[in-house]
């Protein structure tokens, strides 16, 4: 399998929340796949997420799919768009998933910064927040 960065080709093209979105989606579709190098080449080598268990790097976070997916099915909503310079933008939203261990949707708040690195798009930081 091809694993390719989605580039936008001008450099003032609009961002929008569709955009971000569909990087995202390409995180978690890597979890729900197992694909720990679809998983990396989303991530930018400095990677730093912020969960409920700890920090973790890229290597940390593509590594937790060496046993296979961690989730089964998600959904992502409500997302927001803050566009922090024209080369970073933090997507906000909710996602709803499920793991392989569980049959009840677990819901979680995430926002990611998103950073262009010449002509790509890689995420730089996530925070994962689950909903009380």
């Amino acid at each position: 399998m091809e694993i390719r960065r989605l580039a936008m080709p001008d450099k003032d093209q609009a961002l929008d929340v569709g955009f971000f979105v569909d990087l995202e989606t390409r995180v978690w579709q890597a979890l729900v796949d197992g694909d720990a190098r679809a998983d990396a080449a989303c991530l930018s080598p400095d990677f730093l997420g912020v969960y409920p268990s700890g920090f973790a790097g890229r290597e940390d976070h593509a590594a937790l799919l060496d046993d296979g997916p961690t989730v089964t099915s998600y959904v992502l909503s409500e997302s927001r768009l803050n566009r922090v310079t024209g080369d970073a933008a933090m997507l906000s939203y909710r996602a709803d998933f499920v793991r392989p261990s569980d049959s009840a949707a677990i819901v979680w708040y995430v926002s990611s910064l998103w950073c262009r690195r010449g002509s790509e798009w890689v995420n730089t930081f996530s925070q994962d927040t689950p909903a009380i």
